[in-house]
C-alpha cells in the first residue's frame, strides 16, 4: 500500500459507491479488531480452530481495505489519494501493531499496551470519516492548504509574539546561570539583527497571505472536471506543502545568535517557493482574471521583502 499504485480500472469509476466501499471496510476492521482483542482479554485462550477463524476474518478485513483502496485510479488526484493512501497505511500498520501486542502479553490479564492499540485501530478506522469528500480531487486540495495554511499561522504568530520589542526570545526557557550574564550577545536581538528580521517577518506574513488567497481562489474556481484540472490542482497542492517547512527553517535561524548569511539562504529559499506558488496558481484554472490582481500583489511583496533582506546583508558577502 505505501509504495504500490492503483491502476486505471476498467470498470468505470464512481466515486459515491468507493466512499461507501471504503467506509464499510473500515467499519469491519473495527469491528475485527474488537473480536480479536476481546478473544485474547481474559483466560481461557480461544481453541487452535477460534484463533484460526479469527485470523481469517482479521486477514480477510485488511485485505478488503487495501483492495478497496486500489479501486482508486491515479486519475482522481494525488493529493485524494494521498490522503486515502495515508490513512489506509495507518489501518493497516495499527492491526499489525495489535496482532503483535496480543502475541507478546502474557495471557493472565488484558494489557494497557493491548487496550491502548486497540484503541489506535478504533481511531484510525474513523478517520475514514474525516476524509474530504467533495468534487473529487478539488475538496483533498483544499483540505491540503488549509493544513499548511494552519501551520504556516502558528509560526508566523510565535514569531511576532518572541519579536515584541525588548522581549528576550530566550526568556521562558534559559536561566541565567546556565548562560551567564543576562546582556550576553548569544541571547539577545541587536538593533541591527531586528531591522532584518523585520523584512524576514514581511516574507513570513506573504507566506501566510499566499496560502490564504490560494486557498480561498480553490475553493471558487477550482473543478476537477478534466484531467488537467485535476493535474493543476494537485501541482498546487504539491508546491504549497514546501511554504511550511521552507517558513519553519527561516524562522529558526531568526533566533539569536543570528548569523545574517543564513537568514538570507533561507529568506532566499522561501521567497523562491512562494514566487512558484504564485507563477502555478497564475498559469492554472483556479486563477481567472479577476484573481490577478493579488498574484499581482503578493509578487511584489515578496520580491520587496527579499531586496530588503539583500541590502541589510550585503556587507555580509
Amino acid at each position: 500500500i505505501a509504495e504500490g499504485e492503483p491502476g486505471e480500472g476498467r470498470e468505470p469509476f464512481e466515486l459515491p459507491r468507493f466512499w461507501d466501499a471504503l467506509g464499510q471496510t473500515f467499519q469491519v476492521t473495527s469491528q475485527e479488531a474488537t473480536k480479536l482483542s476481546l478473544a485474547f482479554s481474559r483466560p481461557p485462550l480461544p481453541s487452535a480452530e477460534d484463533c484460526q477463524k479469527l485470523s481469517e476474518d482479521v486477514q480477510n478485513a485488511v485485505l478488503a481495505v487495501a483492495t478497496v483502496y486500489y479501486w482508486l485510479p491515479k486519475g482522481q488526484g494525488t493529493t485524494l489519494r494521498k490522503m486515502v493512501r495515508d490513512a489506509t497505511t495507518e489501518v493497516v500498520e495499527g492491526m499489525i501493531q495489535l496482532t503483535d501486542t496480543i502475541l507478546n502479553a502474557p495471557v493472565e490479564s488484558l494489557s494497557q499496551e493491548q487496550l491502548i492499540s486497540t484503541g489506535g485501530v478504533w481511531e484510525a478506522c474513523e478517520q475514514v470519516s474525516n476524509l474530504p469528500r467533495g468534487e473529487y480531487n478539488q475538496a483533498a486540495v483544499v483540505s491540503a492548504l488549509a493544513a499548511c495554511l494552519g501551520v504556516v499561522k502558528d509560526a508566523v504568530e510565535e514569531m511576532e509574539h518572541a519579536l515584541v520589542e525588548g522581549q528576550d526570545p530566550y526568556g521562558d526557557i534559559m536561566e541565567d546561570e546556565e548562560l551567564g550574564f543576562r546582556g550576553n550577545r548569544d541571547t539577545y536581538w541587536s538593533e541591527a539583527d531586528r531591522q532584518l528580521l523585520s523584512s524576514c517577518m514581511g516574507l513570513m506574513k506573504a507566506s501566510k497571505a499566499c496560502l490564504k488567497k490560494v486557498l480561498a481562489a480553490v475553493k471558487a474556481h477550482g473543478k476537477a472536471d478534466s484531467p488537467e484540472q485535476i493535474a493543476q490542482l494537485d501541482d498546487l497542492a504539491d508546491i504549497a506543502n514546501e511554504i511550511s517547512p521552507s517558513v519553519d527553517e527561516l524562522a529558526l535561524s531568526m533566533y539569536p545568535p543570528v548569523n545574517p548569511l543564513a537568514v538570507r539562504l533561507n529568506a532566499a529559499k522561501l521567497a523562491s517557493v512562494l514566487k512558484k506558488v504564485l507563477e502555478i496558481a497564475k498559469a492554472s484554472h483556479v486563477c481567472p482574471p479577476s484573481e490577478e490582481g493579488w498574484v499581482q500583489f503578493l509578487t511584489s511583496a515578496v520580491d520587496h521583502n527579499m531586496n530588503k533582506v539583500k541590502n541589510f546583508t550585503q556587507d555580509q558577502l
